[in-house]
């Protein structure tokens, strides 16, 4: 019986020590990358290096000029250990939000700068993600990219918590930047405006709407992105064909071309500009090279 007893209890103890490595990370490689995707396998949730990041560089971000400056200060602060604010990045698509971020990275990785990118669907674990970066010499930017929810997601809850108001303190080592077509972060309603109140003069927003804004206040920092225009489309357009070393051509015609394919889709942006600049050039060199061989042939 005794022989039985101790099998038993080497039997739970082993069971036990694998029930932790199921439900606890382990610890990254954190010299592997300045960059981690937070990522879950089963029970399990890791940090996962990014192997090859994008290399855009803040010289190579126009047009928002404004925008990089002050997200590039609040950085700045951050890294040097000073107080520094959680950044919300809104407004139109392709207009470098995204792309500012990657840049500030690059820019500051060297100094101790890191990033972990956080999908929404995922936002329930920033606690765990909090607490693995809690104790760390190096700063890291909380990235939630293309975020907006809808009223009453879980997700809500948890980045409210990490932003500001959960009773466990974050570490001054961490900052939330992220970006959104929204500024409020949720889908505004007809419905929600109902419930606004007037009192005297006074307007008094409905608790639905105060619940919508009370996110996107936790964010110390707002960057709002626009649409660019005719001129400013052009310049870019011009700086990504510089930059892809595109053919020599009449510059009439290329803007002709860049404004026609901005038409097709609907927005001058820097996305599109970074997108007819890549096709013109590809085109361009295809036909050089072409002619090259059936001259040869």
């Amino acid at each position: 019986m005794d022989r039985l007893a101790q099998l038993l209890n080497r039997a739970h103890g082993l069971l036990d020590r694998l029930e932790t490595g199921l439900t606890t990370s382990a610890a990254p490689a954190w010299d592997a990358s300045p960059a981690f995707r937070w990522r879950r396998r089963g029970d399990v949730g890791f940090l996962q290096p990014i192997a090859h990041l994008h290399r855009i560089q803040l010289d190579e971000l126009y047009g928002i000029d404004a925008q990089k400056a002050q997200i590039d200060r609040n950085t700045r602060q951050f890294v040097t250990g000073l107080p520094a604010n959680n950044v919300l990045l809104t407004g139109a698509r392709g207009t470098g939000k995204s792309s500012l971020v990657k840049a500030v990275l690059n820019q500051y990785a060297a100094r101790g700068l890191r990033l972990i990118e956080v999908d929404k669907h995922r936002l329930g674990d920033l606690a765990d993600i909090v607490d693995q970066l809690h104790d760390r010499p190096e700063r890291f930017i909380v990235f939630c990219d293309d975020l907006s929810f809808k009223a009453g997601e879980p997700g809500t809850t948890s980045l409210k918590a990490v932003l500001d108001g959960s009773i466990a303190a974050i570490g001054d080592n961490m900052l939330v930047y992220a970006t959104s077509n929204r500024r409020h972060l949720m889908p505004d309603e007809m419905a929600d405006n109902l419930e606004t109140r007037y009192v005297g003069e006074e307007v008094h927003p409905g608790e639905a709407v105060e619940e919508k804004v009370s996110l996107s206040e936790r964010f110390g920092l707002w960057l709002s992105f626009y649409p660019f225009d005719q001129e400013a489309y052009l310049a870019i357009v011009d700086v990504w064909l510089k930059t892809f070393k595109a053919p020599a051509a009449d510059t009439a015609e290329v803007h002709r071309a860049a404004l026609q394919w901005a038409l097709a889709r609907g927005s001058r942006s820097g996305r599109v500009a970074w997108q007819f600049a890549r096709d013109w050039t590809g085109r361009r060199q295809l036909n050089k090279a072409e002619k090259r061989r059936c001259k040869n042939d």
